[in-house]
């Protein structure tokens, strides 16, 4: 029988209890209406372009078949990204599972259309030896664009599975539970929980979640910030959005010994 899921709470530390036991937490109303708004048209758009301008990539290595849209580079798209990746609840739970300092790896989307199939199982850390330490070296915090619901691709995960200390096999998909939450909810987990993109079985319905992905600062970001960000973004960015995106720093990434900015 699948284990069950915590409920969406605006309670941080019953939610921070909840990340610990179950190996992720659900956080209500997080954003505010205006703040929702303008995130959804925002990534909505981005997508659209990248359709229009020839850019989606091949199909992701999580995703099976097609129908997943994954979105790249989010942060670069609008301002209200950047809101949301240091989004003081955000950052609470990235300094309760990985401390700080602490870097943004990606920043990325996932739109889920009309009849696309599950992911496969997998945990985010799978590029450390196994058997894995007891400490998380990443954790997502991701926003619920749209509703999460049984039908449209709601994210699966499988609560516990961060004991494990090992990523995913297929055989341990018996376990998922799916995670169905109002839009506008927080989806907080740890790097080591079992989780996979849900189906699609609905007719014209499409699902939206950012994924906003953060870890240990020695680990290398998967989106090469240097390169892609627009520079009005870094132009713009606080002292704390410069410190996840390593332009500053105490250690690792010195220029003679002193960080880039």
């Amino acid at each position: 029988m699948p284990d069950t899921l915590p409920k969406p709470t605006n309670d941080l530390d019953r939610a921070e209890r909840d990340l610990r036991e179950f190996g992720l937490c659900l956080v209500s109303d997080a954003l505010t209406r205006s703040q929702l708004d303008r995130a959804r048209s925002a990534l909505y758009r981005a997508a659209e372009y990248d359709i229009a301008q020839g850019r989606e990539q091949p199909r992701f290595g999580l995703d099976c078949g097609d129908g997943n849209q994954r979105v790249w580079n989010v942060l670069s798209r609008d301002p209200v990204f950047a809101e949301l990746v240091e989004h003081p609840v955000a950052l609470r739970f990235v300094r309760a599972v990985v401390g700080w300092p602490a870097l943004l790896g990606n920043l990325s989307a996932n739109i889920v259309g009309p009849g696309a199939a599950a992911s496969m199982l997998h945990a985010d850390q799978i590029f450390v030896p196994e058997p894995w330490p007891t400490d998380p070296q990443g954790v997502n915090v991701a926003w619920c664009l749209d509703a999460f619901t049984a039908y449209n691709g709601a994210t699966q995960a499988v609560p516990r599975s961060h004991r494990a200390h090992r990523n995913a096999t297929e055989a341990d998909a018996s376990g998922v539970v799916t995670i169905e939450a109002p839009l506008g909810t927080m989806m907080v987990f740890e790097s080591r929980l079992w989780h996979r993109t849900g189906a699609n079985s609905t007719a014209n319905e499409r699902r939206a979640a950012l994924f906003g992905w953060y870890t240990r600062p020695i680990y290398r970001t998967q989106e090469n910030w240097f390169l892609s960000l627009d520079p009005a973004i870094r132009d713009g960015a606080s002292d704390t959005l410069l410190e996840l995106l390593a332009y500053k720093t105490s250690g690792l990434g010195l220029v003679y010994g002193r960080s880039p900015m």
